[in-house]
């Protein structure tokens, strides 16, 4: 069997324990042909053996990723999150999918560790659930292979010919970037994205609630407004059913109240709407981690359902093209 050599690509502001995880699980997996390129923002000296330091300043995700892309060596080019690290066959288990030549990329689950805390977990039981990350909660948990055309870039892999082909990431947009690339990739060039369960990096996750929800309103508000950028991949009724179902509570709130008549429906449909939640929420659970999780899937409804609206009538994010 031929090993062509991949790159792994990682971006960091600076080095922390993350980090030194990721390196760590890189430099054990199972396969003989690669490299490990880390970006942070100054100079810095980590003491792995061959891992390449390229300091980029203080730029964002996709320009690191960008600046890799002259030095590796790879015919392959693996984009990791800091945050994350590979399961010891990430890399050979991904490799096989590339024998198809009109495969561009791949993309794997980034699925919750259990070295997380109880927040985390809980964090990523929102992401994982049917409710609270919808058609997307095969990114956090092993689902059946299928084909995509936007998947994240903490567990993105993808030809270097194709990198060059399309300018790399070329975008300062974050988070969001990898929508761009794989609209690019799938539009453009009419090449595929394949999810492979198989494909496994584990991803520690914002614990609840406001850095996770923090992290859905940025998601959210990019979203919103690729749906005018990037239509390819986001003007789809699936982003858009949080912020219906805000409007709908609100909207329906005030009806209640000024229409008595009204007033049972929407009571009823509130009561159906919390029941999905707490079913969704507490299966398998503990008391504990179900109670957590549900409130968490409600207050990501409604903060990605305000930022989506947000992104969705704002003229223009921050965003400089290359």
């Amino acid at each position: 069997m031929e090993y062509p050599r991949i790159s792994i690509v990682i971006p960091v502001k600076v080095p922390n324990k993350n980090l030194e995880e990721c390196v760590h699980h890189c430099l054990q997996l199972e396969y003989p042909n690669f490299e490990i390129i880390v970006l942070p923002d100054s100079p810095v000296t980590l003491p792995y053996p061959n891992v390449t330091v390229i300091p980029t300043g203080p730029v964002g995700p996709s320009e690191k990723r960008d600046k890799a892309l002259p030095s590796s060596k790879g015919d392959i080019i693996g984009f990791l999150d800091d945050d994350t690290f590979p399961e010891r066959h990430w890399l050979k288990n991904a490799i096989k999918y590339f024998d198809d030549c009109e495969v561009a990329a791949v993309g794997g689950p980034a699925v919750t560790p259990q070295s997380d805390n109880f927040l985390q977990k809980a964090s990523g039981l929102v992401y994982s659930s049917f409710l609270g990350g919808g058609r997307a909660a095969y990114r956090y948990t092993p689902k059946a292979q299928r084909e995509v055309d936007d998947y994240p870039s903490c567990n993105f892999l993808v030809r270097k010919s194709v990198m060059e082909a399309v300018g790399g990431f070329n975008c300062k947009f974050w988070p969001g970037e990898d929508t761009k690339l794989c609209k690019e990739i799938t539009n453009d060039l009419n090449l595929r994205i394949i999810y492979a369960p198989d494909v496994v990096v584990y991803h520690h996750r914002r614990p609840l609630f406001a850095p996770h929800l923090r992290q859905v309103w940025s998601y959210a508000v990019h979203r919103g407004y690729f749906v005018k950028r990037f239509p390819e991949t986001s003007l789809r009724l699936g982003y858009f059913l949080p912020s219906m179902l805000v409007l709908a509570i609100v909207a329906g709130l005030s009806l209640a109240f000024g229409y008595p008549r009204l007033r049972a429906g929407y009571i009823s449909l509130l009561i159906l709407y919390v029941l999905a939640v707490l079913i969704n929420g507490f299966r398998g659970k503990t008391l504990r981690m179900g109670t957590v999780v549900s409130l968490g899937i409600i207050a990501t409804h409604f903060a990605y359902g305000i930022g989506f609206l947000k992104g969705l009538f704002s003229r223009r994010l921050e965003e400089e093209t290359g």
